[in-house]
C-alpha cells in the first residue's frame, strides 16, 4: 500500500472544508439567498435609492483614500522597522499591531476624542480651518488606523528577505538610490503590496465600529454603507439590509479578483527578471 505524504490529509481536509463552509460559506449563502428573494425590480430599487448611493460614495472614496495613505506610510513604516536600528523600535513594531487587538468601538471613541474639536488634535486643526470629526476626512483617518497593519505586515516579510546583492550589484552599476527603488526593490515587492493593498481596502469597506463614532452618521453626506445596513436591520428590513450588503459584497469580490490577476502578472514579472 503506498504511503501518503501527508498522513492523515483525507480527515483534515473534511474538518477544513466543514469549518469554512460553517463560519464562511453559510452566512455568505444566506446573505444571497435573502437578496435573492427580492424581485429584479425591488433590489434594483433598493440598491439605487439616493441614499444608498451616497453611502456607497462615501465608503468607496474613503476607502480608496485611507488605502492610497496606507500605501506611502505603511510602506515607509516597514521600510523604517526593516532597515534601520534604533531606539525604541521594538516598541513602535509591537504598536503596529494594535489595531488588530483592540476593539474597533475602542478606537472609534479615542478617535473621536483626539480629533474633535475641543480634543487633543481637532483643537489644533482647527486653528487652520480643518474639522476632522464627523466629517468625510474623520471616516478616512479611522478606516486607516485599522487597515494599515496589512500593509505593513505583508510588505515587512518580503523586504527582510531581499538579497542585499541585488542592492549592490545596482550601486556597482551606477544606479542611484531612487532607481534602484523603482527598478529593483519595487518589482520584487510589488506581489505582497497588492496583498497588502487588496486586504487594506477590504478592511476598509467593511469597518463598521471604528467609524460611527467619529463619522456623525450624516445620511448622504457621512454615512458608510455598513451603517446603512445596519439600519435597516434595526428596522426589521432584512430583506433590504441583504440587498445593500450584497453591493459590498459584490464589490469586494471583484476587488480581489481584480487584484489576484495583478499579483499573478506581477509574480510573472519577478520570475522572468
Amino acid at each position: 500500500m503506498a504511503r501518503r505524504v501527508l498522513p492523515g490529509l483525507p480527515l483534515a481536509l473534511g474538518i477544513t472544508l466543514v469549518y469554512v463552509s460553517i463560519i464562511v460559506v453559510l452566512p455568505l449563502g444566506a446573505l444571497i439567498f435573502k437578496a435573492a428573494s427580492l424581485g429584479p425590480e425591488d433590489y434594483w430599487r433598493i440598491v439605487s435609492s439616493a441614499r444608498a448611493v451616497a453611502s456607497y460614495r462615501v465608503t468607496v472614496l474613503s476607502a480608496l483614500a485611507a488605502t492610497a495613505f496606507n500605501l506611502v506610510f505603511g510602506m515607509a513604516l516597514a521600510w523604517v522597522l526593516v532597515r534601520y536600528r534604533f531606539p525604541g523600535r521594538r516598541f513602535i513594531d509591537a504598536l503596529v499591531d494594535l489595531p488588530f487587538a483592540l476593539p474597533t468601538a475602542v478606537a472609534g471613541i479615542a478617535l473621536t476624542a483626539l480629533f474633535a474639536p475641543n480634543g487633543w488634535f481637532g483643537s489644533i486643526l482647527g486653528l487652520a480651518g480643518i474639522k476632522v470629526a464627523y466629517t468625510p476626512l474623520g471616516i478616512m483617518i479611522a478606516m486607516s488606523f485599522t487597515s494599515l497593519p496589512f500593509i505593513v505586515r505583508t510588505v515587512q516579510p518580503v523586504l527582510e528577505d531581499l538579497d542585499p546583492a541585488l542592492e549592490e550589484a545596482a550601486q556597482s552599476l551606477g544606479g542611484s538610490d531612487v532607481s534602484i527603488f523603482l527598478r529593483v526593490i519595487l518589482p520584487l515587492l510589488a506581489p505582497a503590496l497588492l496583498a497588502g493593498l487588496s486586504l487594506s481596502f477590504a478592511r476598509s469597506l467593511g469597518e463598521f465600529g471604528a467609524i460611527i463614532f467619529i463619522a456623525g452618521n450624516q445620511p448622504m453626506e457621512t454615512e458608510i454603507t455598513a451603517l446603512l445596513t445596519f439600519i435597516r436591520l434595526e428596522e426589521y428590513d432584512y430583506q433590504a439590509a441583504a440587498a445593500v450588503a450584497s453591493v459590498l459584497l459584490i464589490t469586494a469580490f471583484l476587488m480581489l479578483a481584480i487584484t489576484n490577476i495583478l499579483q499573478a502578472r506581477a509574480l510573472r514579472y519577478t520570475a522572468r527578471g
